[in-house]
């Protein structure tokens, strides 16, 4: 018997292979990037708003019912979490009335002042926005006016 020597070829990928693979990688990654960039920054507004139109407000409503009264701008949200120690000290506080440390998208916390300058009759509450300064993109709580702006 003759000894067979089959010859197997090494098959790799080529050069020309390769590049194509790249291109259409970068061609559907052209395609996808776009549509998603921003998107964050959205979802991120989407929140801090969330957070000042319902969930704040909420926790503030029942501290204010179980206490008579709003935090002051001193205490701050942080009353929503802890019984405050300064005056006007809440004597039936019945807290945590948040789940944790009110503190917008961007990491800062967010802006509160009772009496508000914008609602005197209750508070003002805001956040800075991802620009962190006094500025168009700022989430808030009450209603510009031309001669605010």
């Amino acid at each position: 018997m003759k000894k067979i020597l089959l010859k197997f070829k090494e098959h790799g990928f080529s050069l020309i292979e390769i590049i194509l693979v790249v291109i259409i990688i970068a061609t559907l990654s052209a395609m996808v990037v776009p549509r998603l960039s921003g998107r964050s920054d959205q979802a991120r507004q989407a929140t801090a708003k969330a957070d000042i139109e319902v969930n704040i407000p909420t926790a503030l409503k029942l501290y204010e019912l179980d206490n008579g009264f709003l935090p002051t701008t001193d205490q701050g949200l942080d009353a929503l979490l802890q019984k405050p120690s300064t005056a006007p000290t809440p004597e039936n506080w019945n807290g945590p009335y948040l789940e944790k440390q009110s503190v917008d998208p961007w990491g800062r916390a967010y802006q509160y002042q009772s009496p508000g300058v914008h609602r005197p009759h209750d508070y003002d509450l805001s956040s800075l926005g991802k620009s962190a300064k006094d500025a168009k993109d700022d989430i808030i709580n009450w209603i510009e006016t031309e001669s605010q702006s």
